[in-house]
């Protein structure tokens, strides 16, 4: 047939593919985390984080409130640092569903978070030597713990979305 175009996924089999067959032949772009699926992210880390948070805090301290008030503030500081994470983490386009950028973002978010955590507790309690202990602990407890979030979340496959096609060769249109 002159003049017909022929696409290679429209034969199956030595008949004409079916338009089902041939959409879903075709290769999904890659899907990436949407705005809200990384906000919902972050606070259900912030509920882990939190906990972990003030457990170790009063385990160091001894003192209630100096715990609560650091879990408190933590709170609002860490979503937004993770939100921020979260985005930067979005350009990154290496393994995106793997279990070692699982692992790299649990520690490059550990590091931002324990700069937070040590940053808060000598805010609050005043004593360097707790801040450097529920930082420390909390590097240790928190990379498990987040690779774990991370990986559940990973199971979900609300909030994300396709990502754009880049645009090629497109040439300005001048008047």
């Amino acid at each position: 047939m002159m003049g017909s175009i022929h696409y290679p996924s429209s034969v199956v089999c030595g008949r004409k593919a079916s338009v089902r067959e041939r959409v879903m032949s075709i290769e999904p772009r890659p899907a990436v985390d949407g705005h809200w699926r990384s906000l919902a992210k972050g606070v259900s880390w912030r509920i882990v984080g939190t906990l972990d948070t003030f457990l170790w805090s009063l385990l160091i301290t001894g003192k209630p409130f100096s715990a609560g008030a650091i879990a408190s503030l933590e709170t609002v500081t860490k979503i937004l640092l993770f939100y921020g994470h979260e985005r930067l983490w979005r350009l990154v386009r290496w393994s995106p569903e793997g279990h070692l950028r699982a692992l790299a973002k649990a520690v490059s978010w550990r590091l931002v978070g324990s700069l937070d955590t040590f940053v808060l507790s000598l805010l609050v309690t005043g004593r360097l030597k707790y801040a450097v202990s529920i930082a420390s602990v909390e590097a240790l407890t928190k990379i498990a713990l987040f690779y774990l979030h991370e990986r559940a979340w990973g199971l979900v496959r609300w909030g994300r979305v396709a990502e754009a096609e880049p645009v090629r060769n497109v040439k300005a249109i001048t008047v």
